[in-house]
């Protein structure tokens, strides 16, 4: 954050998301430049590695520049939109305050009370003239360097691009030269600023030079946007070209080549446009890269076994039936199997654990905190029902509606998204009978649950057709060996067979 003195207008960064979280992505922007805003007013929605949250603006004023676009990924301390404040004598007495911190002188400006870390609830009066850190470059104050992006290299310091093969037999030059067009000449030594070290990284897997780009951010910067723009409509080859040749027909010393020369440069180089043609890459960012991370780590961590039994569910759907007829409510069959599952945790304690690897411990939960895998807009998230075990059905069956209705949009606090103890996954509603889960660190199993099938089934000695699923089970060997898991699979499958069963343990 920062104040202009002459202009009275004001940065509002990306503050600090917690829980070590140093990026976002912008989603989309509720506010456009012109309009006039109030503290606390919401105005940029971003997604982090753990949710999708709104943003309080901590100035009113009229907002003037957007530093960011959707889709761009920005990181904390990077600007995200400039506030002409309302009044410019509390501009000027609030000075070019830096980085708030807690407690703190109060300004006469307006500043905001919401509690955005990295802001506090007011501002100093003084600039503070300590070096700030944005992308690995430092600065002592706003501008380009903010984004990430370093000083217009030198001559001298820009890198050789294109190579010669070193065996080509060497030429006479040729007494004409070759004409060259202008504008790739120019278009070559341009430099462009860089917003951030994930959009060079981004350009650079795709054989592009970030900085020869034109660039559409402010000042302008290249931008995550500029370059899937680049990648998608094929221009990575012709920026490429551009940089790697500065005059067409000539060396990189800049002598002639000769036509041996240039044919033995190009020959057996695939085109990258027919490559970019062909194949989509897509950054793994946000949620997909904590997934990955996260999945990886299971299977790489963990000792686990699965174990499965087929169920009959016939009287579970009866029971169901039953139950909604005699309440006049409805009960989903995976509340119903949740309120099994917190049974099966409190008779088997061990299942309801975590590993502790730092100390090496394992760590058996008082509370039962149960987590529901969702497949969301924004990819698999673990939505928990926090004190599920203190829970009735009824209070039960709620919070499992009220948590599968957000994972249609995939909105969820923080707050929701961890403290799980146990984590059941419903994949039956994707049409499979069985799978083999990943436990969801540092949770020691997860129980799984098929899809509901008419299946022969011998009832009584005699061959018939029941409601027939299957139960997959995985445990951390770590925790426990088989003889729980085994019990506490068998007594689930028992409640869902026989719901009466489950009367003694109520």
């Amino acid at each position: 954050m920062s104040a202009d003195l002459n202009t009275g207008t004001r940065e509002f960064i990306l503050p600090d998301l917690g829980e070590g979280l140093t990026e976002a992505e912008l989603i989309s922007w509720k506010v456009e430049i012109g309009d006039e805003v109030h503290v606390d007013q919401m105005v940029v929605e971003v997604e982090s590695a753990k949710s999708v949250v709104e943003l309080p603006c901590p100035y009113a004023g009229r907002i003037v520049s957007l530093h960011a676009n959707a889709g761009d990924t920005v990181s904390a301390g990077q600007p995200l939109l400039s506030v002409a404040e309302a009044s410019a004598e509390a501009s000027a007495e609030a000075g070019a305050g830096a980085w708030a911190v807690d407690g703190g002188e109060t300004g006469a400006g307006e500043s905001s009370g919401a509690n955005l870390i990295g802001y506090g609830t007011s501002e100093p009066k003084t600039r503070s003239t300590k070096k700030r850190s944005f992308g690995g470059k430092h600065t002592a104050g706003p501008g380009a360097a903010e984004f990430g992006a370093a000083s217009t290299p030198s001559p001298a310091e820009a890198p050789a691009v294109p190579t010669v093969i070193p065996d080509a037999p060497s030429q006479p030059p040729a007494e004409t030269s070759t004409s060259t067009d202008e504008s790739s000449t120019e278009a070559s030594e341009r430099v462009s600023p860089v917003s951030s070290p994930l959009v060079r990284k981004l350009a650079k897997d795709h054989g592009i030079s970030a900085k020869h780009m034109p660039g559409t951010g402010p000042g302008g910067v290249v931008t995550r946007a500029d370059v899937l723009a680049a990648i998608e409509s094929g221009t990575a080859a012709n920026v490429e070209a551009a940089s790697a040749h500065v005059h067409a027909g000539t060396s990189p010393a800049g002598e002639p080549q000769s036509t041996t020369q240039r044919s033995a440069t190009s020959v057996g180089a695939p085109s990258p446009v027919g490559r970019a043609d062909r194949d989509t890459r897509t950054p793994i960012t946000g949620l997909r890269k904590v997934v990955s991370e996260r999945l990886t780590k299971s299977r790489q961590e963990i000792p686990e076994a699965t174990i499965w039994l087929d169920v009959d569910a016939t009287e579970l759907l009866g029971t169901k039936r039953a139950l909604e007829a005699r309440t006049g409510e409805k009960y989903s069959l995976l509340s119903l199997v949740a309120r099994f599952v917190v049974a099966g945790l409190k008779k088997y304690p061990i299942i309801n654990s975590s590993i502790d690897t730092a100390a090496g411990e394992i760590v058996t939960h008082g509370d039962i905190n149960l987590g529901l895998a969702a497949q969301t807009p924004r990819g698999l998230m673990v939505p928990v029902v926090h004190g599920a075990g203190e829970m009735s059905l009824r209070q039960l069956r709620d919070s499992v509606s009220e948590t599968v209705g957000k994972a249609a949009s995939g909105k969820f606090d923080p707050a929701e998204l961890s403290g799980g103890t146990f984590t059941l996954n419903n994949y039956g509603v994707f049409g499979v009978d069985g799978s083999a889960p990943i436990i969801n660190l540092p949770e020691v199993a997860m129980l799984g649950l098929g899809r509901i099938k008419d299946r022969p089934w011998v009832v009584d000695g005699e061959l018939t057709v029941r409601k027939v699923m299957y139960l997959s089970f995985v445990f951390d060997h770590r925790a426990c060996d088989g003889q729980e898991p085994s019990e506490f699979l068998t007594f689930v499958a028992d409640c869902i067979e026989n719901p009466i069963s489950l009367l003694p343990e109520l």
